[in-house]
């Protein structure tokens, strides 16, 4: 049996399914208040949301099956546990909340990340020395389900932007605001560029020598450069050659290729975005707004803070504790400040202030919002930007 692909169906059927949730999350909006005491829309929902769910486990377990070991060793692999992560979590609560429109956000952004992860190589690569160690499966699958439970604090502060920010008047939220919706267009944009590439077969090889060493590698692109290897050679002649070379600190392995990935990100994201707000004529906040107009505020800030309050234990344990004993384990010191480690102690120390502000300073509503908005940039920065660009022990994700 082929368990690898069985994987793949799997996880491209819980795409689609939450997909189709969304569709009847979004339902929920248009229904009066007698279809909402009945709740069709949102039972059929949830229940599509579940089987989705439910397809991810099997995804994960089978792809388990495949590499014999848990698959949280790459990028791909962690962000697509990531967004199961999310959706549990937004599952957990909304049987607590019963809160239709949590779902209409929190699905795409999974969605999002779950494509965003695709674009990365898929391939099962034998183990690191370093990430064998039955800590991989302890450490980096509870630091994920943190960060997936803290997220839910992002989508939830998310909405009760788009729903109180005055759409009317230009200002500086309202600019912050729309900058954090077009951070969300950008993984799109980056998702349907790659898709064109890879479907068109382009691939430009680059040879470069690492750290000013006699060491040569030839790594791939599937992007046109823009950024190439700091003094690079393209050996792909019929290929354009980079408009300029990556800056020579980025030394994370293949960092510049995966430098020019994000430059690709932005300027796609920057397209959809263009042409979103042709479409609409209006700021996509605003645009969403009216939607929103019979979500309750507090709940939402409620439900931003109960998340929190979960998921900074999680992270505490995955992303602090967990990560310390086996970083002792695996290179005989407890913290080094590998760039990976900086930025989890700063994730901690974010939330960590949050809490306080919310509960001794009585930061609530659009503050405690724009809070959780800046924990989840946080956390993306760490799993991408730190991963991508900045070498450290962790690059070899």
């Amino acid at each position: 049996m082929d368990f690898l692909s069985i994987s793949s169906t799997m996880l491209y059927t819980a795409f689609i399914l939450y997909l189709i949730a969304t569709f009847f999350f979004g339902a929920t909006i248009k229904e009066k208040k007698s279809d909402r005491s009945k709740g069709i829309a949102g039972k059929i929902a949830i229940s599509i949301t579940i089987i989705g769910f439910l397809a991810q486990i099997v995804y994960f377990i089978t792809r388990w099956i495949a590499s014999a070991h848990a698959p949280v060793s790459n990028l791909f692999e962690f962000m697509t546990f990531f967004g199961m992560g999310l959706v549990f979590a937004f599952i957990i609560i909304y049987f607590i909340y019963k809160l239709n429109i949590l779902g209409l956000f929190a699905l795409p952004i999974a969605m999002i990340i779950i494509a965003y992860a695709s674009m990365f190589p898929t391939e099962i690569a034998p183990l690191v020395p370093s990430l064998q160690s039955h800590w991989l499966y302890i450490h980096v699958t509870t630091v994920s389900l943190g960060e997936a439970i803290l997220s839910i604090s992002f989508v939830t502060g998310l909405i009760y932007l788009i729903r109180q920010v005055d759409q009317s008047v230009r200002s500086k939220r309202t600019t912050w605001l729309e900058i954090v919706l077009f951070s969300l267009i950008v993984f799109i944009g980056f998702s349907v560029i790659t898709v064109a590439f890879n479907l068109s077969g382009y691939s430009a090889q680059f040879e470069y020598t690492v750290n000013n060493s006699n060491n040569t590698i030839t790594t791939d692109y599937h992007l046109p450069p823009i950024a190439g290897p700091n003094e690079g050679e393209l050996i792909t002649g019929d290929k354009m050659n980079p408009l300029f070379d990556a800056p020579g600190w980025m030394r994370g392995v293949d960092a510049a290729r995966k430098f020019n990935t994000i430059i690709w990100s932005v300027l796609s994201g920057l397209v959809l975005y263009g042409l979103t707000r042709l479409i609409l004529r209006k700021r996509i906040g605003a645009a969403i707004q009216p939607l929103l107009k019979k979500v309750k505020p507090d709940l939402l800030d409620e439900v931003s803070y109960r998340a929190v309050a979960i998921g900074f234990p999680v992270f505490t344990l995955g992303g602090i504790i967990f990560a310390s004993i086996w970083a002792q384990i695996a290179w005989d010191r407890f913290w080094g400040w590998d760039p990976k480690e900086v930025w989890a102690l700063v994730t901690w120390f974010f939330y960590a202030a949050f809490l306080h502000l919310r509960l001794s300073r009585g930061w609530h509503g659009e503050k405690s919002a724009w809070l959780a908005v800046g924990g989840f940039a946080i956390i993306m920065f760490n799993l991408l930007a730190v991963n991508l660009i900045l070498a450290g022990l962790h690059s070899y994700a």
